[in-house]
């Protein structure tokens, strides 16, 4: 039903560092940019919004501009309404390199054992931002740190940050980037400015998809902007790992509910259960809770969202007519924990798939 993820093409996708371009927010930008050429700077920031919406990207561009501003570099707008380096500035290559002396990027490290990164962004990480941020930047300059997935901090990681937030060193700014701004201890977010960058239109995010991957056809790119949720980043993560045919592989085991085809289940389990297939358990699990989401908002509302695929709607009325709001809530966290929990525990893949179909049968 699902054909395994193309880890070359996953692994070809640029990192947010690198990014000459960021996808709308305009008035993100705009109000950053001022913020500079105020003379107001806040010393730290929380970018916040849905996965892939761009918030790392435009964490980085901000660190770009800072430094290079703080530097008088000449590559540096003049007006207030944008923060865009040119790629051919030397601080441009420095970032996208992770070579620039006074910036410092923290993000969850890689378990060498396991192949991914770590459930959680350990402490001995975030204790390398105090020294750092004491050090004096280069050319009479600022110093950055970006703090990817800050929601993955844990207690001691949390409380090293809130130590720095309570006396931040002069001409430094410090961005932590998250999906679940809520997850973060009270005393850390009231001492961030707040960004919460939207989703973006499906025009765009389609637009974004077709100037990277002219190889695709247009209704498979098309059927990937519609999974991402107006998330650019999600959308081309998914082109690339083909989660189009695997959404539509997987709604038609879905929609069989609850005369489930048990050896297409089992033939899916064994397949995310397999060597190597990591990737693709993680997809199927973050598809198949978009479809319990979309449920529970047609439960509640009595709406469709646009479908995703032709034939979509059908299925999903004739499903939501079986179980109340309730049970489709309790499906949807239930869902979301099963899969949450065998990822970062490495627990059996093929176990917790066939569990989340179990309680999709319950519920009818």
């Amino acid at each position: 039903m699902a054909r395994k993820p193309d880890a070359a093409a996953i692994e070809a996708l640029p990192h947010p560092r690198e990014a000459g371009d960021l996808v709308g927010h305009g008035d993100v930008e705009r109000m950053l940019a001022g913020a500079w050429h105020s003379g107001r700077l806040a010393h730290a920031w929380l970018f916040g919004g849905p996965p892939g919406v761009g918030k790392t990207t435009l964490a980085y561009r901000f660190a770009r501009f800072v430094l290079a501003a703080g530097a008088g570099g000449p590559e540096v707008p003049t007006t207030p309404t944008t923060l865009a380096v040119p790629e051919t500035a030397p601080v441009f290559r420095q970032v996208a390199a992770g070579s620039h002396p006074d910036l410092l990027g923290i993000e969850r490290p890689v378990d060498p054992k396991l192949g991914r990164r770590t459930g959680d962004l350990p402490v001995d990480q975030v204790r390398r931002i105090a020294p750092f941020l004491r050090l004096t930047a280069s050319g009479g300059g600022w110093r950055v740190v970006v703090v990817d997935e800050a929601d993955h901090m844990n207690r001691s990681s949390a409380n090293a940050i809130l130590k720095i937030l309570e006396e931040p060193p002069q001409r430094s700014v410090l961005v932590l980037v998250t999906d679940q701004p809520g997850s973060l201890l009270p005393t850390i977010r009231s001492r961030c400015r707040r960004l919460m960058l939207s989703p973006l239109a499906q025009a765009d995010v389609e637009a974004f998809l077709a100037a990277r991957l002219a190889d695709q056809g247009t209704d498979e790119l098309s059927v990937a902007a519609r999974l991402s949720g107006g998330a650019p980043g999600r959308a081309l993560l998914m082109a690339a790992s083909g989660a189009p045919a695997v959404y539509a592989g997987l709604l038609d085991c879905v929609g069989q509910a609850p005369d489930l085809d048990w050896t297409a289940v089992h033939a899916l389990g064994d397949q995310v259960g397999g060597p190597g297939a990591e990737a693709l358990f993680r997809q199927v699990g973050d598809l198949m809770v978009g479809i319990m989401e979309r449920l529970v908002r047609l439960a509640a509302t009595g709406q469709v969202a646009r479908p995703v695929i032709p034939g979509e709607e059908a299925r999903l009325r004739a499903l939501a007519a079986s179980g109340d709001l309730d049970h489709w809530l309790q499906v949807w966290e239930n869902t979301r924990r099963l899969f949450r929990r065998a990822d970062q525990a490495n627990l059996d893949r093929k176990q917790a798939l066939l569990s989340a179909f179990g309680q999709l049968q319950a519920v009818i």
